[in-house]
């Protein structure tokens, strides 16, 4: 993701992306100098469309979101493309093999797409830190020159060997990633069931707030019982709690310990 700002985006216009996302992005636009503007999500945490159709030096968007899991459809991408030939779009799929749909299909069609992934996520190899990048040829060349520039030994060959055989087991991808879909829509009922706000996941994990306790007090509670999940002190979404999909038998516990602590405040 890194190489992408240095090779694609054009210090004079701002970058596109959303106000609520990764953080890195603002800092890889520090780092580089290069100005961004960020588009507010609406009410319900969606990516809005239109803005993104505005006069910019290019766009990034995180399909699903991270951390509200949310996704985008690909006609979406499609309409953001359509207006910005002109401009390098970037879609980055982290957790696109969790329910979302990708876009690599439209790479063909469009030559200033860029489709970013990650083996960390789905594939289960987050020490290796590999990743991918699908594009047409000249922006995967403006890749590799920015990259052999100033960072040419990122990857070495126990790291590669282990990116091609996770790509050569489909069967033990795809039972892997069906468990954690079916573990997080488990865990997404019986979170609704105990009165919370769930926002629809794409992803490996949950984005929740509950209305009778405060997300930094439920932070600190679960922390005391040897639970983490992660929490967000910034605007609008300083009441909500990422949660990760663990196995079953950790969203079982985290269900029940989560269960004991609403209880407690809603009977005092």
């Amino acid at each position: 993701m890194a190489f992408s700002f240095v090779a694609f985006f054009n210090p004079g216009e701002p970058i596109l992306f959303p106000d609520i996302t990764y953080s890195f992005y603002k800092v890889y636009a520090n780092l580089y100098g290069l100005s961004y503007q960020t588009v507010p999500l609406d009410d319900e945490f969606n990516i809005p469309m239109e803005p993104f159709h505005a006069a910019n030096g290019g766009v990034i968007i995180p399909n699903p979101n991270a951390p509200t899991a949310k996704a985008v459809p690909v006609d979406f991408i499609r309409s953001v493309l359509e207006n910005n030939l002109e401009r390098a779009v970037i879609i980055d799929e982290a957790y696109i093999d969790f329910g979302g749909e990708s876009a690599v299909r439209l790479v063909a069609e469009y030559p200033n797409l860029l489709v970013i992934q990650t083996l960390s996520k789905s594939r289960s190899l987050a020490g290796l830190r590999v990743g991918i990048a699908l594009g047409s040829e000249e922006l995967i060349e403006g890749l590799e020159r920015v990259k052999n520039s100033f960072n040419s030994y990122t990857l070495d060959r126990l790291a590669l060997s282990g990116a091609i055989a996770a790509f050569q087991d489909e069967d033990y991808f795809q039972e892997a990633t069906q468990k954690v879909i079916r573990t997080r829509e488990m865990t997404m009922t019986q979170l609704r069931e105990l009165g919370c706000k769930v926002l629809d996941s794409k992803a490996n994990f949950v984005f929740i707030t509950h209305p009778a306790v405060p997300a930094k007090q439920l932070l600190e509670e679960l922390r005391a019982e040897g639970i983490l999940v992660r929490y967000f002190a910034q605007p609008r979404i300083d009441n909500y709690l990422r949660v990760s999909i663990g196995t079953d038998e950790d969203m079982e516990r985290f269900i029940q310990t989560f269960q004991m602590i609403i209880s407690r405040h809603v009977n005092e």
